[in-house]
């Protein structure tokens, strides 16, 4: 994930403190603020437990979706008003960036970064997006059905709001039909659909992630979920 690139190690010091301090270990720092940790874990768990019990109970699936959207429009926000590390300048790059860290990677000469490096950016904005995708859709999809916080916008109120605004158009036999929920019932199948699509798209990428994560914790030696968890990271 993208950030400012590790320096390299320098020289073993020959001064005694100096020494003294290389023998301690590298300087830990903290690089992930409570707002991403917490977040990160929120969304994993969110998404899991929606996608496992796949809407039994419904208050849990439900519940846990809201959780999602809630910290994907915080995580969102934080990444423009956030510390240095968890704001969207600091590890959004171009493609060709993601690219070259991966081929790196692959060929053991990737440089490390104290942030999210180019492909863990990329790989963040992706989940952010799938993440918002099939929380929405899920909300529109029980709008259908009057419920959710976009059920006056979205739901059968709505559309008799349209009604009574525009009389004429309650007369066209199509609106009718919608108005009727004939034609509402394959909106909702619409928006289900939808809804298992970004689903299992999220599910994709959240597995490539992992990949990412593992590779990118061996080829630089540090336990990069163990640093989502405390937040430290060597410099």
């Amino acid at each position: 994930m993208t950030g400012t690139a590790a320096p390299s190690p320098d020289d073993a010091p020959s001064h005694p403190a100096a020494s003294s301090r290389a023998d301690r270990g590298p300087t830990m720092i903290e690089v992930w603020d409570p707002v991403v940790r917490l977040g990160h874990w929120v969304l994993v768990g969110g998404f899991l437990t929606a996608y496992l019990t796949e809407g039994e109970p419904e208050w849990l699936h439900t519940g846990a979706g809201y959780a999602v959207a809630a910290t994907v429009g915080l995580r969102v926000v934080w990444g423009f008003i956030g510390p240095q590390h968890a704001r969207f300048t600091d590890f959004v790059r171009a493609p060709r960036h993601a690219l070259a860290y991966l081929s790196g990677l692959a060929s053991g000469s990737a440089p490390r970064f104290v942030g999210h490096n180019p492909a863990g950016g990329l790989m963040a904005l992706a989940l952010l997006a799938s993440l918002g995708a099939t929380a929405f859709t899920g909300m529109a999809m029980i709008a259908q059905e009057g419920e959710g916080p976009l059920a006056p916008f979205m739901g059968p109120a709505a559309t008799a709001s349209v009604a009574i605004v525009s009389p004429a158009l309650a007369d066209d036999h199509e609106w009718s039909e919608h108005r009727d929920g004939r034609s509402g019932s394959e909106t909702g199948e619409g928006w289900e659909e939808a809804h298992e699509l970004f689903a299992n798209l999220t599910l994709i990428l959240m597995a490539l992630h992992l990949f990412g994560v593992i590779a990118s914790s061996l080829a630089h030696r540090e336990n990069l979920v163990r640093a989502m968890i405390d937040g430290r990271k060597a410099t």
